[in-house]
């Protein structure tokens, strides 16, 4: 009773209670409104959550994703502009439905389908996660190195770029988070003298300077077509979702959340991919399969709860193994950090009680989710017409005073707009902004189980493959890249002879 009593203190905490619906909202508001991305989102928000105990601040990160997650499918089905990249494929057939009158009909599948999946996906981590977590327990230094190593390299394998600007990515983010002084000989590295880098590039500066501050100077200073403003809704969101149609699409739901959960705990696979991937099952097998393209309410169903399923999926390895799965992922393994949390085996060990709570606040989200688009999708869908240059100002300021506040340094303003060049010199040589993200949080960990190993092993290189798990993980990352190159190469030569 004790124990229990810790946890629900926590959950009573009067600052979860008005951030997690808070997060939900803002979430819901940003992912329809289009030229805003979840990822800005967070990243101008995070700096902010520093202030506040853990779970406040956590899970005001995670309402922000999960209504994200649904808040982009209502310009989607109203606008045909999707708010999330993941919403693309509701958009095929949410608008067609709209433009028929059925608005309605498509908001509110989405709608469920987005509860249902993200409720399986809130299930699948708290049964996975613990079991993940025992498994991790019997890792060391060159399971660990193995582990960081498989998770590099997969993430930069399936980059939609491609395979080589997803490994300059992840490798470019390796390489700064090298910045500071070597922790084991104290060695100055790329600090160029300023004794601001010898802990290294601060973490918040970097994140908001590259996902939030090229979207704001594209806008302004980038093609002129890019500064249109979205039109208006094709069709009334009038009419609801009926019951037989409910239990029509159900079977579809729950199959794409089983979907969005097995894809979303693979790191670097995301939301997007399990969307389609939801989609063309459905096509294959769903009962309205006829009318897909032309406004079938499975469609959004399958794109929807494969969407949220992997709402909570992603944190299976990161809470267990401490490994982001997506970019979202890596800002919360930051913010894990940042509030004396270490994401992995020991976690579980040491801090059961706030995981407990995590899972309960979660869940609870899952609810917030649908009441937030029930009663709140008719006062989102005005928000969306807001003009961005009457967004995209405030969200600049927010930006500057998130990074100085962190540290109250100027120097972290320095760093956060250098970060924004970057991120526009990523976005031009379509250099994934994930991959090295992801490489830059990882990379203080794969530097220190390196030196571990090689101390262990007194230098000598079969230390690296003394353990099974190791040469495991080492097998599936070469077959990861080998996959990558050699799959679609057989299917270009197939389409050739075809054609030929």
């Amino acid at each position: 009773m004790e124990y229990w009593s810790s946890v629900f203190a926590m959950i009573l905490d009067w600052k979860v209670l008005v951030f997690l619906p808070i997060g939900v909202i803002v979430g819901a508001i940003i992912g329809a409104i289009p030229g805003l991305t979840i990822t800005m989102s967070i990243s101008v928000l995070l700096p902010f959550t520093l202030f506040l105990d853990p779970l406040p601040g956590l899970v005001l990160i995670f309402g922000i994703s999960k209504g994200g997650l649904f808040g982009g499918s209502i310009s989607a089905i109203l606008l045909n502009v999707p708010g999330t990249p993941a919403a693309a494929c509701t958009m095929l057939d949410g608008y067609p439905l709209s433009r028929k009158g059925r608005a309605g009909e498509a908001l509110d599948t989405a709608l469920w389908a987005s509860f249902l999946g993200d409720l399986i996906s809130v299930l699948a981590l708290i049964l996975l996660a613990g079991a993940l977590a025992q498994l991790g327990l019997k890792f060391g230094p060159v399971e660990l190195f193995a582990l960081i190593v498989f998770s590099l390299t997969v993430i930069a394998a399936i980059s939609t770029s491609g395979l080589l600007r997803g490994i300059v990515g992840g490798l470019l983010g390796l390489i700064a988070g090298t910045v500071g002084l070597d922790l084991v000989y104290g060695s100055e590295r790329f600090t160029f003298g300023s004794a601001n880098l010898y802990d290294g590039i601060a973490f918040m500066p970097l994140l908001v300077g590259l996902f939030a501050l090229p979207d704001i100077l594209l806008y302004y200073f980038g093609p002129r077509q890019a500064r249109k403003g979205v039109g208006r809704t094709a069709g009334g969101a009038s009419g609801r979702l009926s019951m037989a149609n409910f239990r029509m699409i159900l079977p579809t739901i729950l199959k794409g959340g089983f979907i969005g959960v097995i894809l979303g705990a693979i790191p670097g696979i995301g939301a997007t991919a399990s969307t389609f991937v939801s989609y063309a099952e459905a096509r294959r097998s769903a009962p309205d399969r006829e009318e897909f393209g032309k406004g079938a309410l499975s469609g959004v169903a399958a794109a929807e709860s494969a969407n949220s399923g992997t709402g909570a999926s992603t944190l299976i390895p990161l809470l267990a193994l401490g490994i982001p799965g997506d970019i979202v992922g890596a800002m919360l393994l930051g913010a894990f950090y940042f509030h004396g949390l270490a994401p992995g085996p020991l976690l579980f060990q040491n801090n059961l009680d706030f995981i407990h709570a995590l899972y309960i606040t979660l869940l609870i989200s899952s609810a917030i989710v649908l009441i937030v688009g029930r009663y709140g999708t008719q006062y989102i869908k005005r928000i969306v017409e807001v003009p961005r240059d009457v967004l995209f100002p405030i969200v600049l300021v927010l930006t500057v005073v998130g990074a100085f506040a962190i540290s109250n340094s100027l120097f972290d303003v320095w760093v956060m707009l250098v970060a924004g060049m970057v991120g526009i010199g990523f976005r031009a040589l379509r250099i994934p902004e994930a991959a090295f993200l992801i490489g830059f949080v990882l990379s203080p960990l794969l530097e220190n189980n390196l030196q571990r190993v090689l101390i262990i092993g007194k230098g000598e290189m079969s230390a690296f493959f003394d353990s099974w798990i190791a040469l495991v993980l080492y097998a599936a990352t070469v077959a990861a890249v080998v996959g990558r190159i050699i799959l679609p190469a057989l299917q270009e030569h197939k389409l050739k002879r075809q054609a030929g």
